[in-house]
């Protein structure tokens, strides 16, 4: 009888440790180890969006006002150790903002305009006016080719189906950072995290940012990791706790960024300090 008492005593230790260990490995601090930093001057990057099967990254140029229409923005294309592929992959825009892409096409937000470019040769294949448009900022496609784009100053999110733009969603104050996944999509507004079901029903997952959400990408399980442009990265969990992964406010901004979750890298624009940074999430 004793014999069993003391082997349930230490199996409630055993166990009680055990949960300890996890439950610290769980709430464990984020951090971000930076790998690399370009060179080369890159002309306000405001976008990063990987090319698919390639080791290279798109990366949108605004090289000027982020909202006049001077034709001096494009795309560029650098490869993933930093080095610069082609600095003027796309030329003759105005202030590209937010990519996205689906099959071969690369969509681009251009203040009033979704501009379409043919990833094969980087052609402006089209062209398309968002009515009612003032700031154009980022971009999601879903995987039926659904284009999502914010329009930060109108508060508004605008949808393309088959290339002809709607009014999906209003009165969205700050609406900036776009994901879709699955049938959800995931919009940054202001300073909360919304996430919304093919029916627009509204869930806030996490609110309080310190600054306006602009960049916004998943790492698995619910989590997300959101960039605010005046230069803090949240690392953001699935039940709307957040914590500072950066906070470099008043030194460069972290702009859109991009995830990779194969090999836990962050690419960060710094918009004003004319660079982009890669992050190892740790």
């Amino acid at each position: 009888m004793k014999t069993s008492i003391v082997r349930s005593h230490f199996f409630a230790i055993f166990l009680f440790i055990v949960l300890v260990h996890v439950a610290g490995k769980s709430s464990a601090q984020r951090a971000l180890i930076k790998i690399w930093e370009t060179t080369d001057s890159i002309p306000v990057p405001e976008s990063v969006l990987p090319v698919p099967g390639k080791e290279e990254l798109y990366v949108s140029l605004i090289d000027g006002n982020g909202n006049e229409k001077d034709g001096k923005g494009g795309v560029a294309i650098l490869n993933k150790d930093g080095s610069v592929k082609n600095l003027n992959w796309v030329s003759g825009l105005n202030a590209p903002k937010g990519l996205g892409i689906y099959k071969n096409k690369l969509y681009v937000a251009d203040i009033t305009d979704v501009v379409v470019i043919d990833t094969k040769n980087g052609k402006v294949l089209k062209t398309i006016p968002v009515p009612g448009s003032v700031f154009l900022n980022d971009i999601a496609v879903d995987d039926k080719g659904i284009v999502y784009v914010s329009d930060t100053r109108e508060k508004k999110v605008h949808r393309l189906v088959k290339d002809i733009p709607e009014l999906y969603l209003d009165n969205v104050s700050g609406a900036n950072g776009l994901k879709a996944i699955g049938s959800d999509l995931y919009v940054l507004a202001g300073k909360e995290l919304w996430k919304l079901d093919k029916h627009k029903n509204k869930t806030i997952i996490a609110a309080g940012f310190e600054q306006g959400g602009d960049g916004i990408e998943p790492v698995g399980n619910g989590d997300f990791i959101v960039t605010c442009w005046a230069g803090i990265i949240y690392y953001v969990k699935a039940n709307g706790k957040f914590e500072k992964l950066l906070d470099v406010q008043g030194k460069m901004n972290t702009a859109d960024l991009a995830y990779e979750a194969a090999t836990q890298t962050l690419y960060v624009p710094t918009f004003n300090n004319y660079s982009v940074i890669a992050f190892r999430l740790k």
